[in-house]
């Protein structure tokens, strides 16, 4: 797929800087330096729309990506990392809890594990809060190049018995690297936020 606009609209702590033209969106949720930024750059074509970096913790925003005037991929704050202070942490954790359970606007949320470890506390714990907000998710196992082909199932079993995930929750393995998983996410996407690019290309869209 062909991504033609892809821009960072709007960069917010608080609902008052939120876009108010009221575009589906689908948030994006993970531990520290799992491969958010790297996913999202994947997801859209760019290689360094969403800022990637070697230290965990440096997203202290949410930050808004406009695609193709008809969806935005909103990029929030990574949890778990253990060297941010507490009052850092729990000011983010405030941030970004007031987007997820206020936002009309949200239609997914694609929350990020890496595919090579079982969840640990803060992943269940994620999962668990979105559950119970009855928030549609897809989990999505980056890092999928790490592993060999063949561990990937098995690999998806311990993330889904770690999270506790029903037989119908969805989760995608992903390679940032190779876009293994890239058509599959856009797709649930697609028919999660019932979002419609425009026919410029005819790779674009559906």
């Amino acid at each position: 797929m062909i991504i033609n606009k892809a821009e960072l609209t709007h960069v917010a702590v608080k609902p008052e800087g939120f876009p108010t033209d009221g575009l589906a969106e689908a948030a994006f949720v993970g531990k520290s330096n799992v491969g958010k930024s790297s996913l999202i750059n994947c997801m859209l074509g760019r290689r360094a729309l969403a800022r990637t970096s070697q230290t965990p913790g440096k997203t202290r925003t949410i930050n808004f990506y406009g695609v193709e005037d008809s969806l935005v991929f909103v990029d929030l704050p990574g949890y778990g990392y253990a060297k941010i202070s507490k009052e850092i942490s729990a000011g983010w954790g405030a941030m970004i809890e007031g987007y997820l359970r206020k936002r009309g606007e949200l239609k997914v949320i694609v929350m990020l594990v890496d595919i090579r470890h079982e969840p640990g506390a803060n992943d269940v714990q994620m999962f668990d809060w979105l559950r119970h907000y009855n928030h549609t998710m897809v989990v999505t196992a980056t890092k999928a190049d790490k592993i060999s082909r063949g561990q990937v199932a098995k690999h998806c079993s311990v993330i889904r018995k770690g999270l506790g995930m029903a037989a119908d929750d969805v989760l995608l393995p992903f390679s940032s690297q190779t876009k293994a998983g890239r058509d599959e996410l856009w797709a649930k996407l697609f028919e999660l936020t019932g979002a419609v690019f425009p026919s410029k290309d005819k790779d674009v869209g559906k």
